[in-house]
């Protein structure tokens, strides 16, 4: 005998006169063959005689009228009504008539069958459709979606239409509020909950008036916020607000004291945050989050280690903003304090409910819980990255990049052209700053965020996906990526789309991605030379995986490698006009260098590349790839010869150049892209005990490395309170500008004195005359007066090749550098005419001495005397 289906359909309503009769009516006339169906009318305080219409239907048809007072909204009415449910079955559905009822059965069927524990009506999967629906509709719930999308698979999560079993439905938090009943479902559900979603068409009400305002969306808001573990109530709101209020006073007003008494901005600013933050924890703990810390006392010790972190990225960001607003445009220290003041609230608001006091409310998925971290942690750090971009001082290398870009070309000595174009756009749009500088390296750092989390889902899934831009925006290489303007910031964004297109190609069997493949591999090459160890790695999977080696045999990647040469072709061109330097100096010359056994050096980069801890994870998540599939495995086992062909190919090539050569800090850091998803993977998921104690350290780990960040970032901006910088210049980029404006001060005073043009002679290798030729405000043309080391005879890289020494005779010259020594060479006199003795100058910042330089001046300068032959590498060279 079949069995028969008892099916509850819950209609929640406040003030549905005007519908609620055809919806009953409708419902009632369904065909229910298999199922019996009740329809429970839960009202949340209708007054327009809505009541009397549904008592009327209760004498005729199975209606049962479920009244409510609706003090938790539709999700607490709906609840209600399920409590008192006599099928195993819910059906939620709206009562203006926008939910199709003939697409009732549609919604059961697959729960009746097993396959589903929750099936939603969705408009935006294919099928689906919300016909006449204005445009500010759609963008409203599109938005709310948005919104959602951290804490679901679902494409229409904002749906109202649902069919659940009735546990699943009882079994969510019963503080639940608002009208969004079916993600607090979904939530409740956890990682194994299964959800389906089915097309239905959804039509706007005709009759009668909607009753989501401005209250109800806040309140969506809020709900969600608590979905993802966050202690979010309008009561903590207010009563951080008020915190936060006094707080906000003593901090001005001690802020306004030390400023009148003469302390400066950095010391001010320090002191006030730190007498605030102490008033903010009493308050918080005591007050705005008591209820939530009452039980908790014998971990206090963490909660305040945790609170202390919060404090010192809001501290870190406000001092950003702070003097981002006073240093580039101009604002009163005490407006530019309310502006860090604001930042940081929102910084410790956030951290403080999510991180510090968070909902005791254990619903959460573990895997929820990291999507909302990455979501946090990646708008903090995109945040941090902006406000500090254009007033911390570049690096010398960014210098050195910036001086390529004021010689364009399409090719250099030592790297292909992409950092020197990435540059000339940044300051063509934002000046010559260090913001137009480095803007192109948080924009391919957003690039390589973007890839990295389409690589990852496709592989693992969206909450590996997220997780994995954690990883990318924390990690030590990836973050330096996203705020120095070096040639890895583009390789790093291109060797991300090559996985991504790969995968796409070899594991989605995608003919078009090969495209993506030659594209990417050829921005890379335009970047640095390094992807072109992808090629081997490609080759190696072909080999190892059956399934991919068809691909051999199509034109497809012969295409994607024709693609790449073509837009590489730049380089060869200037290669084989300037004698193959670029080619040589990256590949014979490392190859031809001295022996050096540099393995355990290598092994140093990685840990800071991806942090002790992070080598470590990164070691063990190797156990999460399985290489031998069984016939339902197979996938898996692809993916993981996919995983290690990317990463080990790669990596075996530096670790066997380390054995004889030595190895640089970054190389390895983009060969980590293909890797993190694993490591993500058994963050997110995985329920091993090993895995759940790596887990639980990279808490302390990600938190540590964005207190650092953030620290440093400080640091190089305002230095400590009381002692300024510990180090000098030559350590820190701390006070290039002042070098550069003492510099230019000393060669103002020599072109004053003698009537002629005045070189400058960075006597290292490039450092200093990228950093004056940058810095260096007094002079004209400082792009064309530091000519680099190379005119004495020295090997000064690019420069070498800008300035040729025939060019400069007849001026005179300023040699400098901050090491003595290099001024001590017997052969710089044969350059001149006359050369002055050594002389001292000291670097101030802020008042504060942070090194010094030593000059010397020479008169009539000779050209190089010493020339056998000029070459691309070398315009001078000593015999």
């Amino acid at each position: 005998m079949k069995h028969i289906q008892s099916i509850s359909i819950v209609v929640p309503t406040l003030n549905e006169a005007e519908n609620i009769d055809f919806l009953l009516s409708s419902i009632v006339s369904q065909p229910s063959a298999g199922v019996v169906l009740e329809i429970l009318v839960a009202d949340g305080g209708s007054t327009d005689g809505t009541l009397e219409r549904v008592r009327a239907w209760e004498a005729q048809a199975p209606v049962r009228l479920i009244c409510g007072d609706g003090t938790q909204g539709l999700a607490g009415d709906v609840l209600s009504a399920s409590r008192c449910a006599s099928g195993s079955i819910i059906v939620v559905m709206d009562a203006d008539l926008s939910h199709p009822p003939d697409q009732i059965l549609n919604l059961v069927r697959p729960i009746i069958d097993g396959a589903c524990d929750m099936v939603v009506g969705s408009r935006y999967v294919a099928g689906g459709a919300t016909p006449d629906w204005p445009t500010s509709r759609r963008l409203l719930s599109r938005f709310g979606g948005t919104l959602a999308w951290p804490i679901t698979e679902l494409r229409d999560p904002m749906s109202g239409f649902f069919a659940v079993r009735k546990e699943h439905l009882l079994a969510v938090d019963p503080e639940a509020t608002g009208f969004k009943i079916g993600l607090e479902v979904i939530s409740a559900g956890g990682k194994d909950f299964r959800v389906a979603e089915i097309p239905i068409i959804f039509r706007d009400r005709v009759l009668g008036q909607s009753k989501i305002g401005l209250v109800q969306i806040i309140s969506y808001i809020r709900r969600l916020f608590v979905l993802g573990g966050g202690n979010i109530s309008f009561g903590t709101a207010s009563r951080f607000a008020g915190a936060g209020l006094i707080g906000l006073v003593s901090d001005l007003l001690v802020f306004q004291i030390l400023m009148a008494t003469g302390f400066g901005l950095g010391v001010s600013h320090t002191i006030s945050f730190a007498i605030a933050a102490i008033v903010n924890y009493i308050f918080n703990s005591r007050w705005a989050f008591a209820r939530h810390t009452a039980n908790r006392q014998k971990r206090d010790w963490i909660r305040f280690a945790r609170f202390l972190t919060v404090c010192v990225l809001a501290f870190s960001l406000r001092g950003g903003i702070v003097a981002c607003a006073v240093q580039l445009f101009g604002l009163s220290p005490q407006m530019a304090l309310i502006l860090g003041i604001g930042a940081a609230a929102i910084v410790n608001y956030f951290g403080n409910a999510f991180f510090v006091f968070p909902t005791s409310n254990s619903r959460t998925p573990l895997d929820i819980s990291w999507r909302v971290a990455a979501i946090g942690v990646l708008g903090y750090v995109l945040v941090l990255r902006l406000t500090f971009l254009g007033v911390v001082d570049l690096i010398p290398e960014e210098a050195y990049y910036w001086n390529y870009a004021q010689h364009l070309d399409i090719g250099y000595l030592d790297h292909p052209p992409m950092v020197a174009w990435l540059i000339w756009l940044g300051t063509s749009l934002f000046g010559n700053t260090e913001f137009g500088v480095r803007i192109g390296a948080y924009v391919a750092w957003m690039v390589t965020a973007f890839f990295a989390f389409q690589f990852s889902r496709n592989l693992f899934g969206k909450s590996a996906a997220l997780v994995s831009v954690l990883l990318v925006a924390a990690l030590p290489f990836f973050f330096s990526t996203g705020i120095l303007m070096m040639p890895d910031a583009p390789l790093t964004a291109a060797w991300a789309g090559t996985l991504y297109f790969l995968e796409r190609a070899l594991l989605g069997n995608k003919r078009g991605a090969w495209f993506g493949v030659g594209i990417c591999v050829g921005l890379g090459m335009l970047s640095k030379y390094t992807i072109v160890l992808l090629g081997p790695a490609t080759l190696i999977f072909l080999l190892c995986d059956s399934g991919s080696r068809r691909w051999l045999r199509r034109p497809e990647p012969y295409i994607a490698a024709a693609i790449t040469v073509m837009l590489f072709s730049p380089v060869i061109l200037w290669n084989a006009m300037n004698e193959w330097v670029s080619f040589e100096f990256q590949s014979t010359r490392r190859l031809n260098s001295s022996i050096n056994f540099s393995f355990p050096a290598l092994l140093v980069s990685i840990a800071v590349l991806l942090t002790p801890f992070g080598s470590l994870a990164a070691l063990a998540a190797f156990r999460q790839l399985n290489f031998i599939g069984n016939s339902r495995d197979v996938a898996t086992a692809r993916r993981s010869v996919f995983i290690a062909s990317f990463t080990l190919v790669p990596l075996s090539v530096f670790v066997a150049f380390s054995l004889f050569h030595s190895v640089k800090l970054n190389w390895t850091g983009p060969i980590w892209l293909a890797f993190i998803p694993v490591i993500s993977a058994a963050i997110s998921s995985s329920t091993s005990r090993v895995d759940s104690v790596l887990r639980r350290l990279w808490v302390p780990t990600l938190a540590s490395t964005l207190v650092i960040y953030g620290l440093g970032l400080h640091y190089l901006t305002l230095g400590l309170p009381f002692t300024g910088y510990i180090g000098t210049i030559r350590t820190l980029p701390v006070a290039w500008q002042e070098f550069g404006t003492a510099v230019g001060t000393v060669q103002k005073s020599v072109a004053e004195r003698t009537g002629k043009p005045v070189l400058l002679i960075g006597m290292d290798r490039y450092f200093l005359a990228s950093q004056t030729a940058f810095y260096n405000r007094l002079d004209k043309d400082p792009v064309g007066s530091s000519v680099g080391s190379g005119v004495v005879g020295k090997n000064s890289l690019m420069y070498n090749h800008w300035f040729d020494p025939a060019d400069m005779k007849g001026n005179n010259a300023i040699l400098f550098s901050l090491k003595r020594h290099e001024l001590e060479q017997d052969t710089l006199d044969d350059h001149f005419q006359h050369l002055t003795d050594i002389r001292q100058q000291e670097v101030l910042k802020q008042g504060v001495p942070v090194g010094n330089f030593y000059y010397r001046v020479g008169y009539d300068f000779r050209g190089c005397p010493y020339i056998t032959e000029k070459t691309p590498l070398n315009s001078c060279k000593h015999e």
